[in-house]
């Protein structure tokens, strides 16, 4: 029996354990599917493709989507302590205000969530007004600083575009270099912040390679988690409350295998229904990306980097082994009056072909656009009664018209900055681009290339499934913790909302406890 049992050891779910078991009275379980975080892979940057389809991915694809000339497209997913911080591409960039704003979630305004992000963070540069020291999660400059990087940067300024040297402060628009979830050039998951100091707690138990199946549940209240560990099932008991923290796709599906979710599709699976919750599953969204890739003849890519580059990764956290991948881009508007920027730009050093998926074959730089305000909407669903099964994903990607003139305006863009002088050395052989700027032929581009950036999350919105609270509601003991939780996606990069996410639950959670005693 414990207090509070928190299911995922992802970017919220890491955190909430962490804060909860920080008061020694209370009794933490923190349960993940996968394995410990040890692979070399996952603490030296520039190797994080290679993590894709392995142990530590869940692997997942989307359905047949409509909008992408029916291709069914890659989704990777950490399956591993730090969930997907161990294996993203490390980008610390909250959504804009504006987003934190427009869910209309007591709580929830960036004024309000501001103080977390300071206290979460311990950031190179310094105290300011949007930045904190001395938090568990380290914020830092990119070491890798490819020349290649520094002139998109400038081919960008010369296309008209400001520049901007910190994406989380005063203003989102403009170019320049992303801050990254590095420390001394290496990875700094959550597995690093908020785990690892809290593993000596008495009252912190954590428990990997254990894959969640089902809730527990008394009438309305939710009671425990059932799962498998090593061919064993086993139950655990949660006295207060569960915290599921499975991520955009894994925590809908928990929720309907344990009987939670809309009608139809329960009884359709198989599954009985405990609790008919129809907003479970729906309202899917994520950023696309439509990566253009130029290659050249200067030696400069990451694919140049040897043994010498990787003793100097090992000695002094410095090299291209220390590239995140997306080193650096901007953030512009496609048209005028728009309140905040719609697209973002990720620019990297290297040949980065089907997803990450191919083996880059010449040196390159990869860029292009991610839609940042989709209206598309997409949904998590399941096909049958068995709880091992992938769950089904639909995005419904480039599915309105909108969204189609956003990605189209921001391939010109891309376009545009391409054919900068600054850049001129670095895109000598156009390799994956439009057939011109026309927008039948941008259209039918971004129809065969484009991929997620994979920034999932509104697979149990608050307002829909979840309170303010990030309670479930119609049910009692339970609260969701993740970015499925966000109305919309915003225009950031989601892990540094998660892990907002997993401070405001921690403290709503505390702050219940507290209540509770006083009673």
């Amino acid at each position: 029996m414990y207090d509070y049992i928190v299911v995922g050891a992802g970017s919220a779910g890491t955190v909430v354990a962490s804060r909860l078991s920080e008061d020694p009275d209370a009794r933490v379980l923190l349960l993940e599917a996968g394995g410990q975080d040890t692979l070399d892979t996952i603490h030296i940057p520039a190797l994080f493709g290679d993590l894709f389809r392995t142990s530590v991915d869940w692997d997942y694809d989307s359905h047949f989507e409509p909008g992408l000339d029916r291709r069914r497209i890659f989704i990777p997913r950490g399956k591993v302590l730090g969930g997907t911080s161990s294996i993203n591409a490390m980008l610390y960039i909250r959504a804009n205000p504006l987003d934190y704003n427009s869910w209309n979630q007591p709580g929830w305004s960036y004024d309000e969530l501001l103080p977390l992000f300071r206290r979460a963070e311990d950031n190179e540069r310094g105290e300011s007004r949007y930045h904190g020291v001395g938090g568990p999660l380290r914020v830092s400059e990119g070491r890798s600083n490819n020349i290649t990087m520094t002139a998109l940067i400038e081919a960008a300024l010369e296309a008209g575009h400001p520049a901007n040297d910190d994406f989380n402060g005063e203003s989102q628009d403009g170019f320049g270099r992303f801050q990254l979830t590095q420390r001394d050039g290496r990875r700094w998951s959550v597995a690093d912040a908020y785990l690892r100091p809290a593993l000596d707690r008495p009252n912190l138990t954590v428990v990997t390679n254990f894959h969640a199946l089902r809730l527990t549940l008394d009438g309305t209240r939710v009671t425990g988690v059932t799962g498998e560990r090593f061919g064993e099932e086993l139950t655990f008991q949660a006295e207060a409350e569960v915290i599921v923290s499975g991520g955009a796709y894994n925590t809908p599906t928990l929720l309907m295998y344990s009987g939670i979710g809309p009608a139809g599709v329960l009884e359709g699976a198989g599954v009985d229904v405990a609790v008919d919750h129809p907003e479970v599953g729906r309202n899917l969204q994520d950023h696309l990306f439509v990566p253009l890739i130029y290659a050249h003849d200067e030696p400069v890519s990451t694919i140049a980097a040897g043994d010498a580059e990787m003793a100097e990764f090992f000695e002094h956290g410095t090299g291209p082994f220390t590239s995140n991948g997306p080193e650096g881009g901007g953030f512009i508007r496609t048209k005028p009056g728009l309140p905040a920027p719609d697209v973002s730009f990720y620019c990297g050093p290297m040949m980065f072909p089907d997803s990450g998926l191919s083996v880059p074959t010449e040196h390159a730089v990869t860029f292009g656009p991610v839609m940042l305000t989709p209206e598309s909407r997409g949904q998590v669903s399941i096909i049958g009664a068995d709880p091992t099964t992938k769950p089904k994903i639909e995005h419904n990607y480039l599915t309105t018209e909108d969204d189609r003139v956003v990605a189209v305006e921001g391939v010109r863009a891309a376009l545009e900055i391409a054919s900068q002088p600054a850049l001129t050395r670095y895109t000598t052989r156009p390799y994956q681009v439009p057939a011109s700027d026309k927008a039948d032929d941008v259209l039918a581009f971004i129809r065969s290339i484009a991929h997620p950036i994979w920034h999932a999350g509104g697979s149990a919105a608050m307002g829909k499934v979840v309170d303010a609270e990030l309670r479930v509601q119609g049910l009692e003991g339970l609260r969701i913790a993740d970015t499925s939780v966000m109305p919309t996606i915003g225009r950031g990069a989601t892990n540094a909302s998660a892990i907002v996410i997993g401070e405001r639950a921690a403290d709503l959670i505390a702050g219940a406890r507290t209540a509770r005693k006083a009673a």
